[in-house]
């Protein structure tokens, strides 16, 4: 377990979290430790694979600190990836370049869900982002708050039955249609699992944690309350320890049941104005989001102009990121000019 007692020298991003104001909104990135960064790319190319960079935890450190030394946000994200839970439960996947993930084996059967490991003993299987933790929150030194991740159930429960990634997800889909029963024990399982994980993270630094729904929008809005938000509800309810962030890509229609959980921020999409979210969600929540990634394409007058309009649409109780992670293609002075502009920002 990692010390964490070490004052936080920038704790602007879990101040806002917990509801508190201030003089400016706090930024940070999804995927701001990737591709955009030429340092990122030098590292990852030192590796043959994405699997074997991602299960080096010096390494792993090395790109979650990155964009706090290139960038200044006020956040750092633990460099993982979602499926490692279900790769610890007993699924291999495979990462293939310019595809992405692929299982070779998928889950099809009841017999297939009984062979999986859940809960602690799955959780003792990822040791390897623990001690990325531990280094990574050593070589900050309270510079700025980590976030630790995961996938949401549903998400991961997509990826087990579908086996690659999809427009549509249909045998997935088709899956909760057709055996519902077998639905909920999966799920149950990958969320029992995905407790453990977390609170692992929590004791090993993580100062926030943020679940991606990545997937949420291609559900209808009843399957995506039976089938998702109770189990997003149930890891919501297990921690205590740390703010929660809940982010469901495309799930507009469920920001009302979101705000019902045990959770203090809402990650936004670009898909739903801030005014728009807010009366959805109350006023208790802090909102984070939602600038369309593909803004940064702009010129930099236009990217500035978007910033403060997004800021100032938003109000307080609002984290500044993006609808989504940064695109590999999107140039680092365009990202820079964004973070600044935030950055020198005051209400």
């Amino acid at each position: 377990m990692t010390d964490t007692a070490v004052a936080l020298q920038n704790d602007l991003f879990l101040r806002v979290a917990k509801g508190e104001t201030s003089d400016r909104p706090p930024i940070w990135l999804m995927r701001q430790a990737g591709r955009v960064l030429p340092q990122y790319r030098a590292l990852r190319s030192k590796f043959p694979g994405f699997r074997e960079f991602l299960f080096e935890p010096a390494a792993a450190a090395e790109a979650t600190i990155q964009p706090i030394d290139e960038l200044g946000v006020d956040a750092a994200i633990i460099f993982s990836d979602i499926l490692v839970v279900p790769e610890a439960m007993g699924l291999h996947y495979d990462m293939v370049e310019k595809r992405g993930p692929l299982f070779p084996k998928t889950i099809q059967t009841a017999q297939d869900i009984a062979q999986l490991q859940s809960g602690e003993a799955a959780a003792d299987n990822m040791e390897y982002v623990y001690e990325a933790l531990r280094i990574t929150k050593r070589e900050l030194n309270g510079r700025v708050p980590l976030i630790g991740f995961a996938g949401a159930p549903w998400t991961i429960f997509a990826y087990m039955i579908e086996g690659q990634g999809s427009k549509t997800f249909s045998k997935a889909k088709q899956f909760l249609y057709r055996e519902p029963v077998l639905s909920h024990l999966l799920l149950e399982r990958i969320t029992d699992t995905t407790i453990a994980y977390l609170k692992r993270k929590i004791a090993n630094g993580a100062d926030l944690i943020q679940l991606f729904d990545s997937w949420a929008g291609i559900l209808s809005p009843e399957q995506y309350k039976t089938f998702a938000t109770h189990y997003i509800g149930k890891i919501c309810a297990a921690i205590s320890e740390v703010p929660i962030t809940v982010f469901s890509k495309g799930a507009w229609f469920a920001l009302e049941d979101i705000a019902a959980l045990n959770c203090q921020v809402i990650g936004l999409d670009w898909n739903i104005t801030p005014a728009e979210a807010r009366v959805r969600v109350g006023e208790t929540p802090v909102l984070q989001g939602n600038l369309d990634p593909c803004f940064l394409y702009a010129d930099h007058k236009t990217i500035r102009a978007g910033a403060v309009q997004m800021i100032e649409d938003f109000g307080q109780k609002h984290i500044v990121n993006l609808g989504h992670g940064l695109y590999p293609d999107i140039e680092l002075d365009s990202v820079r000019v964004f973070v600044d502009t935030v950055k020198a920002y005051r209400y």
